[in-house]
């Protein structure tokens, strides 16, 4: 896999991400601990892609 495969990859996981966070966050009782885990997710992803790119 090419670096920026990876990072093509990378951005798309945190695009969905992105996607599960809106939804979590659309209920009526969004689950707290959900997403939490999401962001700390979302945001592992960012730090990766900018140890790739940096």
């Amino acid at each position: 896999m090419s670096v920026q495969s990876h990072i093509e990859a990378l951005t798309a996981k945190h695009a969905a991400l992105e996607q599960d966070l809106h939804h979590e966050q659309r209920r009526p009782a969004p689950d707290d601990s959900l997403v939490a885990d999401i962001k700390r997710r979302k945001l592992e992803i960012k730090d990766e892609i900018n140890r790739i790119t940096h």
